[in-house]
């Protein structure tokens, strides 16, 4: 039996509990059972639930087929219009509202059960009724309660929710394993590879919040010929091949390629994906994850649409502080193991991610907000002790050595009016000559293979002064320090990196603002002591304290301290000039902003998971510095050896005083001063920024 046919089957075998579960929300509708303080929330997210019902039939019954483009929209606005920043203020989504109108610990516990309902909508369009009943089942449990004159306690509460994520963990999660690694699970491969691209409906088909971004996306690529299409497919799956070419593993023995983009560039996926079926690869297209039981926080992994709000996604990025104890950590890993192994020669097959990401959204700074779930130190570590546990069964199934990804990115029309000539350049930075970049960057490399430390210093406000230690040559003939990284797994062009030693790594790093993961940072400064974070802060907020607080969610990722697990120095000054030309600098995604600068990574080294695999630059020079005095752990404890995050922050050129070599005998060998390169031999870096220069006067 196939996927689909397994889908009819659950869908069938829960028709008559999800009859019963609609007539009760029908009911539920227009009774008032429920004390006058809840009543509005019950009614009002019944009626939601509902909604989610009507669409589900009309897909199924075909006359979704007939509505019209107005139509469509105007439905896609009601399902996410109670999220969106002009009404999330009065939004039982809203922590703090419904904290305001329901009580501490039970608005907290009914805003997360109201949020829980609203990852239904991707279920409706996908025709999982088994999934809705299951919803629906949910809110129906909590709503008898509170029925009748007894307010039940918020422990009665909490334990519904709990036994509902701890009892469907074997279907939300064994599934979301299945859909990341099985081409059967093609929902949204089908949209892409059948439906007319012309046409502005296909977007509302795949239940995502659509915005002028991906419509205008959508819009964009139709003015673009076919051969610039089949460009940007073409640069996108070739990095991806050449990244396996590149670091010696076999392709062939992969089947499976993992799709991640956000809805609008259908037309240039669709392409990919026939580049990518050429290599023998089988697109598997999941969506970001929508409930609690399989979300990470707020991030968004797999395709999606527009983030209708980001502080709802952030107030709600650790709901599971609600009900998470040790018993349902090991409950996820007990489901998670046994989904791996029923699918373990599908993971095998597994070759890894290629990305598309966009830029160019209006940059989101949170409201930290008190009544928004928050982990305790305890869950704290568990959540750290179920990323390491999850991250190694992973590996045990997808072996990191095996497998590569790659990534590029493109802009959105928030970017601004002159939206199509950033797209255009952006195409342009993309696609710059590698030949000329690898030979340039392998100036700098045989300069900085000579050094013992490389000094980063900042100027003006800038407080970075940072000494970063190199591993030691053997043979250098034979060996070096930093990887030559052209365009293949990290698109565009531009930068060479290593693994530092940590002993002996010193000093403070600083950016005046810098955009991480979705999220703005004023004034960032790390400080470090033999590679490790020591202290830390940003100006954020008024109160160091969550400025702190703030780093250490989302920087350190939980955890007290982390490593600088990359150093690196970007030569992509023609990306650098094209994002001060048309003043993006604080929407360029850190993927090309890491190329306009020298950047630092906390967290695990690029070679994660593959650090035995040997791996050359292209003069033939074998790439030694893969590991630090953590990751070495992994031949003792592999626990102990990977944080499963690595953050890259970039400093801009007009930031920089100067980047030096410090060799064994103490000579100092400068490669940047000013802003500028003037190691011989890497001048040609500073072409884009004399017409820079020029175009100012």
């Amino acid at each position: 039996m196939d996927r689909k046919e397994r889908q009819i089957e659950r869908n069938e075998n829960c028709k008559e509990r999800h009859a019963l579960a609609v007539d009760r929300l029908r009911s539920a509708v227009s009774e008032e059972t429920v004390a006058e303080k809840y009543l509005e929330f019950f009614q009002y997210t019944a009626i939601f639930l509902l909604e989610l019902e009507n669409v589900r039939r009309k897909i199924e019954n075909g006359s979704w087929g007939n509505y019209s483009l107005k139509e469509m929209k105007s439905l896609n606005e009601i399902l996410y219009s109670d999220v969106l920043e002009e009404n999330y203020g009065n939004s039982y989504a809203n922590p703090a509202y419904a904290v305001g109108q329901l009580g501490p610990e039970t608005g907290c516990l009914l805003s997360l059960l109201y949020t829980e309902m609203r990852s239904g909508i991707p279920y409706s369009f996908e025709g999982r009724t088994d999934y809705l009943t299951i919803l629906f089942e949910l809110f129906i449990e909590v709503y008898n309660c509170f029925e009748g004159e007894r307010e039940p306690q918020a422990k009665e509460i909490r334990d519904i929710i709990y036994w509902y994520a701890s009892d469907y963990c074997d279907v939300f999660l064994a599934d979301r394993v299945e859909e990341q690694i099985n081409p059967e699970c093609s929902f949204a491969a089908d949209i892409i590879e059948h439906a007319d691209l012309e046409n502005d409906s296909y977007l509302y088909r795949f239940g995502e919040y659509i915005t002028e971004n991906e419509l205008g996306t959508a819009h964009h690529l139709r003015t673009l010929p076919e051969s610039v299409l089949r460009k940007m497919a073409d640069v996108y799956t070739e990095g991806y091949r050449t990244g396996f070419i590149n670091t010696g593993k076999n392709l062939s023995k992969k089947s499976v390629v993992n799709i991640r983009y956000s809805l609008g560039f259908e037309k240039v996926i669709r392409i990919a994906i026939e580049n990518f079926r050429k290599m023998g690869l089988k697109p598997v297209i999941y969506r970001a994850a929508s409930g609690v039981i399989t979300k990470r926080e707020h991030h968004k992994i797999g395709y999606f649409g527009a983030v209708a709000n980001w502080q709802y996604e952030y107030d709600h990025r650790h709901d599971q502080a609600l009900f998470m104890d040790k018993r349902y950590i090991e409950r996820k890993l007990e489901v998670m193991k046994t989904a791996y192994e029923k699918e373990k020669e599908l993971a095998a097959q597994f070759a890894g991610p290629a990305v598309i990401e966009t830029f160019g959204e209006k940059p989101f700074s949170p409201q930290v907000k008190p009544e928004a779930a928050s982990y305790s130190s305890e869950q704290r570590e568990l959540a750290l002790s179920y990323d390491s546990r999850s991250g190694q069964l992973t590996n045990e199934y997808i072996k990191g050595e095996e497998r590569s990804f790659t990534i590029v990115a493109y802009p959105v029309p928030e970017i601004g009016e002159k939206y199509s000539e950033i797209f255009n350049e952006v195409i342009r930075i993309n696609t710059l000559d590698s030949r000329l970049y690898t030979e340039v960057q392998q100036t700098l490399i045989d300069a900085l293979d000579q050094g013992e430390y490389v000094r980063v210093r900042g100027k003006g406000e800038n407080k970075t002064d940072i000494l970063v230690r190199l591993c030691t040559l053997h043979d250098p003939e034979r060996e070096t320090k930093f990887e030559n990284c052209v365009a293949d797994v990290n698109i565009p062009v531009g930068e060479v990196f290593t693994s530092p030693v940590l002993e002996g790594t010193n000093g403070i790093l600083n950016v005046s603002r810098v955009y991480l993961e979705g999220l703005e940072y004023e004034g960032l400064e790390l400080e470090f002591q033999d590679g490790r974070v020591t202290s830390y802060t940003c100006r954020n907020f008024g109160d160091e304290e969550e400025n702190r607080k703030y780093i250490y969610d989302n920087v350190l990722k939980n955890h007290e301290t982390l490593p600088l697990g990359e150093f690196a120095i970007g030569t992509n000054t023609t990306a650098y000039v094209t994002a001060r030309k048309y003043g993006i600098e604080d929407k360029m995604p850190i993927l090309i902003a890491e190329k306009t600068g020298p950047h630092f990574a906390v967290g695990d080294t690029c070679y994660s998971w593959s650090e035995d695999i040997r791996v050359f630059n292209p003069n033939g020079k074998e790439i030694v510095a893969k590991d630090n005095a953590i990751s070495v752990l992994r031949k003792e404890d592999v626990s102990k050896a990977y944080f499963h995050c690595h953050t890259d922050i970039t400093i801009p050129y007009e930031e920089l005083e100067e980047i030096s070599v410090v060799t064994k005998e103490g000579k100092n060998i400068i490669l940047l001063k000013n802003g500028r390169f003037v190691l011989p031999g890497t001048e040609i870096l500073n072409e884009p920024l004399k017409e820079e220069t020029k175009c100012q006067k």
